[in-house]
């Protein structure tokens, strides 16, 4: 486990992003708890990589199980970022899928969905595609049954492809400052487009544009933590046992605010236009800012209220 002083205060702090899966997973419950399913004993292996001759996961890449949080049984996702970016195959899915079913089923406090991943996995793609939409099901089906989806990203490849589409169809979203979070990559955003629409290799660009900040400026991340394991765990308790309605009325609403985000953002070229727009005082100095200074800087905006109401 990596532990760094991260505030100076002489407390070891452990780095989400340099967590692995399994460290993140057990991370989020209480101390001892994490029980594990299907752990690398059993052997589900892709059958589809193994078929093209490449190297498998004795887990598929992700970690799933049960824990406790403040007490309270949840259960846990985390994909692992560290075997082919997290992208999800036919297993991957299954494991994933089979989680929340049983969410819907048993009613935990919460799911948490540790998610770092790039999509689907070129070498399974069609089993990949279908794998989303099974889990993106998975997901309203444990939200209908009023089970807490809480998804957390905070890992060194971001959320992107078919995962990016899931994540805000979950009750929250917790982001660090360092994590990413968009449909389509910066890379793939350039083959198709061109680096004059996107250029992947200016890293600025690409964190003001799909980073924590950004995202959670925009409305679409409802808390912004430190890259810590303790502040992704505090953050995810606070929701426990608190749903998100999922009705007619709520999508009605989010349709509403999405329109209303495109009438007046549409003409905006960059997201510092954004900021500016939405009332940040000197929005060209928010990637420098360190949290606590950026959430006074929301905080005098009068942005930041519509972030914390869930």
């Amino acid at each position: 486990m990596n532990t760094h002083d991260l505030f100076g205060t002489g407390v070891l702090r452990r780095s989400y992003l340099e967590s692995t899966a399994r460290e993140r997973a057990r991370g989020m419950c209480d101390n001892n708890s994490f029980i594990e399913w299907l752990d690398p004993r059993a052997r589900l292996t892709s059958p589809h990589l193994a078929a093209l001759d490449v190297p498998v996961s004795f887990d598929d890449g992700i970690v799933i199980g049960e824990g406790r949080l403040r007490d309270e049984r949840i259960f846990v996702a985390a994909q692992e970022g560290r075997f082919m970016g997290g992208a999800v195959g036919e297993i991957h899915g299954a494991k994933l899928t089979g989680l929340l079913r049983r969410a819907a089923k048993e009613k935990p406090a919460a799911v948490l969905l540790l998610l770092e991943t790039g999509g689907v996995r070129l070498h399974e793609a069609n089993a990949g595609l279908v794998a989303i939409s099974e889990i993106q099901r998975a997901v309203f089906d444990a939200r209908h049954a009023r089970v807490p989806v809480v998804v957390l990203i905070g890992g060194g490849n971001g959320c992107y492809g078919g995962m990016g589409i899931v994540a805000p169809c979950c009750d929250v979203i917790i982001m660090s400052e360092l994590a990413r979070l968009s449909v389509s990559g910066p890379e793939v955003i350039e083959t198709a487009r061109g680096v004059e629409e996107f250029d992947a290799k200016d890293r600025a660009l690409v964190w003001r544009t799909m980073g924590g900040k950004h995202r959670y400026l925009l409305g679409e991340v409802d808390r912004l933590v430190d890259d810590d394991l303790p502040s992704f765990k505090e953050a995810a308790a606070d929701f426990l046992g608190r749903p998100v309605p999922l009705d007619l009325d709520s999508v009605v609403a989010e349709h509403a605010r999405l329109t209303e985000r495109i009438e007046k953002f549409g003409a905006c070229e960059d997201a510092i236009d954004i900021w500016a727009s939405l009332g940040i005082a000197h929005p060209d100095r928010v990637p420098a800012l360190d949290l606590e200074q950026f959430q006074e800087t929301v905080a005098r905006s009068r942005v930041g209220g519509a972030h914390e109401t869930r």
